[in-house]
C-alpha cells in the first residue's frame, strides 16, 4: 500500500515557520505578517492560508522521497487570521485585492484571493501510472546514481544519506543524461552545461534553463526498491513549476504596470517566470528590440539555419496562460525614475512599480573603408544567421574574430561554403580566455577542417563589387575573397537610454549593482551582460561575465528581490561551445590567469586545462573530460577553494599513473600475442590498440576487434580522467 500524505507541508508564514524544499528557511513573524516593502502587491503583509500542498506528480503520491514503511493519512487545513486583519481590505497598485500566502515549488507564494488554484487529480487510475522494482536497496551505495527503466521511459535513481529518490533522467535544458552529472549536496549537476536539480523535489536550482525535473515515488518493500511514476510523465520528462495567473484588470490596455522589464533575454524571462512562480500575479510587461518571443540566443551562431519557432524558449500559449505581456519591436529611449516611467521610440509612455534593466549588448562593427557594402553581418537575429548560411553556400566566407562567435560560425559554415577564412588581432584563437597551449590546440582542430587563419592582423577595406562584397582586405597587405563576412569582434553594453537617467553606469556603459542586483535607485534592478556585479567567490570582485546561465540566475535573483526575499547573486560561472562536434566545457572566471596546469592530451582533444592566478585554482576548461567541469563547478559552490599545488600534485600523479598502466597493458597485450599468435585461426591485433576491457574496473574478458581502441590516446584520456574522477572531490582535490 502506498503511503498518503496532503496537508500543510513547508508552509511559510505558519506559527514556528518552515523549511522550503529549496532550502530556504520561511520563519513567520508573527500571526500573518511578512517583511514590508514597498510598490504595489509585492511584499505587503499577508494574512495566513496554509493549505494542501499540491501533488508534485502522481496524485496520491505527492511528496515523493523514500519510504520504509506505510505512514497513516494526513489531511490538515490551517486557517490563521489575526483579529487586526478581519475585513481589512489591502489595495495594491492596480485595485485588486492583496494576496494572500500559498505554498507551491518549496517557496512562499503570493496569490489573489479571485485566482483558482488547480492541482492534478490526486488519484490517477491505475491505467495513467506505471510501477516497477528496479533495484535491490544494496545495489547502490550513498552517492550513487542509476538509469532504470520502468517500460514507459526510463528514471533516473538516486541513493543520499541512506534515502533513495527518483527523477527524470535528462536534463530539461539540452537532454543530457544526469545519471554522468555529477551528486553533490542534494542535488545533482548536468555534465554539459551546469544545470542544478534538487533530488528530493526535482526543482531548478542552478542554471541554465527553464524547467524542473519530475519526482516520481519511491518505496521499499522486502528490501526492494519500487518506483511509481506518472506515464506522461515520463514521457516529457520536464516540469514547469507552478505559476500565478495575471489578473490585473488593467492587463494589456493600460499606460501603467506594476513590473517592467526591458529586455527579453534570458534574464528578462527569468525574472518574469520566477514573479510567477512566486506567486506574483499583478501585470509583468517584457519589452524587446527583437520581432520574436525570447529565444534561445547562443544557438545563433552554433546552428545558423535554425528558424525562430525552433529557438523559442517558450511558445505563445505559455505568455498568454501566464498573462507575462511581450512588446516585441519595441525601443526605450527614456528611463524617468523619478516618475517611474520609460518612454519608447513611437512616444508610447509606460509607468511602472519596479524595474529591470535588462538591454544586453550590442555588436561592435568595423570601422573601415567599405565598412557600408552589402553582405556584411553582426549575428544578432535568427534573420542575420539565416541569411548568412543562404549567402555562403558554395561561396567564399569570411569571419573576423577568433573568440566564441566568431569560430562557432566558421565551424558551421565549413560544411556550407567553398572556403571560410578567420581574420584576428591575437596570436592564436581564444589566448586571453583559454590561454596559447589551448588555443593553438584548437586552431589546428580548425585547420584540420579547411579553415584558413590570418593571425595578428585586422581589416583595412571591405571591396565591392555592384555594391556587394567582393574581397576583404588587411593591414598585413593580403587580399581575401569574400561573398559574405561576418563579424564577431567584441560587443558593448546597451545602454545608452540610460546615460540622461539616475542611473550609475561607469566608464564602459556597464550598470554596476549589488549582490541583490540592485542599481543605485530603489526598485530599479539589472541583470545580464549590461551589469557588472560582485563575483562572491572570487572576493565580491565587480566583474561582467556576459554567460547565458549567468544570465539566468541573476534575473532570477532580481525577481526574488522585487518580493523583498533578500537573494544574493552566489551561481560559479559556467558556459560551453560546440564546434565540429566537439563540445568545450568552462566554469569559474579565469580573467587575469598567470599559468594553465594541462591534463591528458591536446592533440587528440581530450583534456582538462586549470586556470590559476597565484596559489588558486580560479577556471577549469576541458573536451571530451565530462563530468569534469561541473565537478570542479560544485566544489568551487561550495566555498571550497582549489589550490594550484593541488592541480599540480593531481597532474603529477596522473602522469605516473597513465604511463605505469600504460606500461603494464602493454606489456599484458604483447604476452597475450606471443601466447596466441601460433594457434591455427588467430590472428595477432595490430600494435598499438588495446583492448578497452584491460581499462581499470572492466572485466577481464578477451575483446571483440572492435573494442580495441588507439592506445596512446585513448589510454591518456581515459585513464587521466579516470584519476581525475577518482580525485576531485567536493572537498577538493585530493592527492595520495
Amino acid at each position: 500500500m502506498w503511503p498518503v500524505t496532503f496537508g500543510c507541508h513547508y508552509l511559510s508564514n505558519c506559527p514556528g515557520g518552515s523549511s522550503s524544499p529549496d532550502g530556504s528557511s520561511s520563519i513567520s513573524k508573527g500571526h500573518g505578517e511578512s517583511s514590508p516593502t514597498s510598490g504595489g502587491t509585492l511584499g505587503l503583509p499577508q494574512p495566513t492560508i496554509c493549505v494542501p500542498a499540491p501533488p508534485i506528480s502522481c496524485g496520491p503520491f505527492a511528496m515523493g522521497g523514500c519510504f520504509s514503511k506505510p505512514k497513516p493519512v494526513e489531511l490538515k487545513i490551517e486557517v490563521v487570521l489575526p483579529e487586526k486583519e478581519r475585513g481589512k481590505e489591502e489595495l495594491s497598485a492596480s485595485g485588486k485585492g492583496s494576496p494572500r500566502a500559498y505554498q507551491g515549488n518549496g517557496t512562499a507564494r503570493h496569490f489573489h484571493a479571485e485566482e483558482r488554484l488547480t492541482a492534478p487529480h490526486p488519484y490517477p487510475g491505475p491505467q495513467d501510472c506505471v510501477e516497477a522494482a528496479v533495484c535491490h536497496v544494496k545495489d547502490l551505495e550513498n552517492g550513487q546514481m542509476r538509469e532504470v527503466e520502468l517500460g514507459w521511459g526510463k528514471v533516473l535513481l538516486v541513493k543520499d544519506n541512506g534515502e533513495f529518490h527518483a527523477l527524470g533522467h535528462k536534463c530539461p535544458h539540452y537532454g543530457a543524461p544526469l545519471v554522468k552529472g555529477v551528486l553533490s549536496r542534494g542535488r545533482v549537476r548536468c555534465p554539459w552545461h551546469g544545470a542544478c536539480f534538487n533530488i528530493s523535489t526535482g526543482d531548478l536550482e542552478d542554471f541554465p534553463g527553464l524547467d524542473s525535473l519530475h519526482k516520481f515515488q519511491v518505496k521499499i518493500e522486502k528490501e526492494k526498491v519500487y518506483v511509481r511514476a506518472s506515464k506522461q510523465a515520463l514521457q516529457l520528462q520536464r516540469r514547469t513549476k507552478v505559476m500565478a495567473k495575471c489578473i490585473s484588470t488593467s492587463a494589456g490596455h493600460s499606460s501603467s504596470t506594476n513590473v517592467l522589464i526591458v529586455g527579453a533575454g534570458a534574464a528578462g524571462l527569468v525574472c518574469a517566470e520566477t514573479l510567477r512562480q512566486e506567486g506574483f500575479s499583478d501585470r509583468i510587461v517584457l519589452c524587446t528590440l527583437d520581432r520574436h518571443l525570447p529565444y534561445d540566443r547562443p544557438k545563433l551562431s552554433k546552428s545558423l539555419d535554425a528558424q525562430p519557432e525552433q529557438l523559442a524558449l517558450r511558445p505563445k500559449e505559455f505568455f498568454r496562460a501566464y498573462g507575462i505581456e511581450v512588446l516585441t519591436e519595441a525601443q526605450v529611449v527614456t528611463v524617468d525614475v523619478r516618475n517611474k516611467k520609460v518612454v519608447f521610440k513611437d512616444g508610447f509612455k509606460l509607468e511602472y512599480s519596479k524595474l529591470l534593466l535588462a538591454p544586453g549588448s550590442s555588436p561592435k562593427t568595423l570601422s573601415c573603408k567599405g565598412k557600408e557594402v552589402e553582405n556584411v553581418f553582426t549575428i544578432r537575429t535568427p534573420e542575420d544567421a539565416n541569411r548568412v548560411v543562404r549567402l555562403a553556400r558554395g561561396r567564399n566566407a569570411v569571419v573576423v574574430g577568433a573568440g566564441f562567435l566568431g569560430m562557432e560560425v566558421a565551424a558551421y559554415l565549413t560544411e556550407k561554403a567553398h572556403s571560410v577564412s578567420v581574420v584576428e588581432l591575437e596570436e592564436t584563437p581564444f589566448r586571453r580566455f583559454l590561454g596559447e597551449r589551448v588555443g593553438r590546440a584548437l586552431m589546428k582542430m580548425f585547420e584540420n577542417n579547411r579553415v584558413k587563419f590570418y593571425m595578428q592582423t585586422e581589416v583595412s577595406e571591405l571591396r565591392a563589387q555592384e555594391g556587394k562584397l567582393k574581397e576583404v582586405v588587411l593591414k598585413s597587405s593580403k587580399v581575401v575573397r569574400a561573398d559574405v563576412c561576418v563579424v564577431g569582434i567584441g560587443a558593448v553594453p546597451a545602454t545608452g537610454f540610460l546615460r540622461q537617467s539616475s542611473v550609475n553606469l561607469d566608464s564602459r556603459g556597464f550598470i554596476p549593482v549589488n549582490k541583490m542586483m540592485q542599481t543605485n535607485v530603489p526598485g530599479v534592478f539589472a541583470a545580464g551582460d549590461a551589469v557588472t556585479f560582485p563575483l562572491a567567490w572570487r572576493n565580491n570582485r565587480k566583474v561582467n561575465i556576459p554567460h547565458w546561465q549567468m544570465a539566468h540566475a541573476q534575473g532570477r535573483v532580481a525577481a526574488q528581490n522585487m518580493l523583498a526575499q533578500e537573494a544574493e547573486i552566489s551561481t560559479v560561472p559556467y558556459l560551453w561551445t560546440a564546434m565540429f562536434g566537439k563540445s568545450l566545457r568552462y566554469a569559474g572566471y579565469g580573467e587575469g590567469f598567470d599559468d594553465v596546469i594541462i591534463q591528458g592530451d591536446l592533440e587528440e582533444l581530450k583534456f582538462v586545462a586549470f586556470y590559476t592566478k597565484g596559489d588558486e585554482v580560479i577556471a577549469v576548461a576541458s573536451m571530451n573530460y565530462d563530468p569534469i567541469v561541473s565537478k570542479v563547478a560544485e566544489v568551487l559552490a561550495s566555498g571550497r577553494a582549489i589550490r594550484k599545488r593541488e592541480a599540480v600534485c593531481a597532474a603529477q600523479q596522473d602522469r605516473r599513473h597513465v604511463l605505469a598502466h600504460r606500461e603494464r597493458i602493454l606489456s599484458s597485450h604483447a604476452a597475450d600475442l606471443g601466447r596466441h599468435a601460433w594457434a591455427p585461426g588467430t590472428e595477432a591485433k595490430p600494435w598499438g590498440q588495446v583492448p578497452t576491457s584491460n581499462f581499470p574496473g572492466s572485466p577481464r574478458a578477451e575483446p571483440e576487434p572492435s573494442q580495441c581502441l588507439p592506445s596512446i590516446a585513448w589510454l591518456t584520456s581515459r585513464e587521466a580522467s579516470y584519476f581525475l574522477q577518482e580525485t576531485l572531490t567536493p572537498q577538493g582535490l585530493s592527492c595520495h
